[in-house]
């Protein structure tokens, strides 16, 4: 059973780190709904960053086949641990996230949870620190190809940014980079009093299905996302100018105005009015020239 998160808090004399962006989820009713959302069965491998003292730890360890609790505090692991008491299903990590191998994580863990768990279904589920949200989940989208779905707690501001459409404020580089690679879909909001400590914004929950394949061809991945890099680098200038200044290309402007005009783009659109497949379509131009 998940203790009070207060009376875990307070018998171990836990004092949350803004450096760490801590904020622990203390509504048992948004706990469940948020792993309602990840679907979680005993055939599944867990993976939750920043589980603090528990909030939702108890209930993913519940429903899990294996559970891996990444997390980065080393004062919060005996409360971590008291909660968890009981479960023989659950490894608690104290390391940095964004440090971590994670395909060599989930394979070690694979093997170690063997008669416990069925290979194939890897989930990550988190409440995430607003101040490296993007750096974090980035590194699950490119790190991993073995992760199935996402459930993340994020600021609204940057929920709003994943699903954002082309031509809007919120439309960037994150954007299309999660978009690449999933597909994305707002849950629900979070208010500031389900935490402690508030924090002074509303959160949002979001769930990432990951594709087996894109929804877009490219030649080379490191050419698409430099491009969308570029594109978005320099908001307020055109796209010609956008991508001559990023300097990723060995081509002169009038070399980019005709290798944009060949893709019927507008050299004085904004980058952030091109979709994914315009992207995509640009990215691989400059993959046949080499670029």
């Amino acid at each position: 059973m998940n203790k009070s998160i207060k009376e875990l808090v307070r018998k171990h004399n836990i004092r949350t780190s803004k450096s760490l962006g801590q904020n622990f989820l203390i509504d048992d009713t948004i706990v469940k709904r948020i792993v309602d959302s990840a679907r979680i069965s005993a055939d599944d491998m867990v993976i939750e960053v920043g589980p603090g003292v528990g909030s939702m730890t108890v209930e993913l360890a519940a429903r899990a086949g294996r559970l891996i609790a990444v997390e980065i505090d080393r004062h919060l692991i005996p409360a971590l641990t008291e909660n968890l008491a009981g479960f023989n299903n659950v490894d608690i990590i104290n390391e940095d996230i964004l440090k971590i191998n994670i395909d060599e994580l989930i394979k070690a863990q694979t093997e170690k949870a063997s008669g416990i768990f069925k290979p194939g279904n890897v989930k990550v589920v988190a409440n995430l620190p607003y101040y490296i949200t993007t750096p974090i989940i980035m590194k699950f989208l490119e790190e991993s190809t073995s992760i199935n779905l996402f459930v993340f707690m994020v600021q609204k501001e940057v929920a709003d940014r994943i699903l954002a459409q082309p031509g809007s404020k919120d439309y960037g580089a994150l954007t299309v980079a999660v978009q690449y690679y999933c597909k994305p879909e707002r849950v629900f909001d979070v208010p500031p009093h389900c935490f402690i400590p508030q924090p002074g914004v509303i959160s949002t929950v979001v769930r990432l299905k990951a594709y087996e394949k894109p929804p877009v061809d490219v030649i080379d991945r490191k050419t698409f996302f430099k491009v969308v890099k570029a594109s978005f680098g320099q908001r307020r200038k055109t796209l010609l100018n956008a991508l001559y200044n990023s300097g990723y290309f060995n081509m002169n402007k009038e070399e980019l105005k005709e290798l944009l005009r060949n893709l019927d783009i507008d050299e004085n659109r904004r980058g952030e009015t091109l979709s994914i497949m315009q992207f995509a379509k640009l990215a691989n131009s400059f993959s046949e020239k080499d670029c």
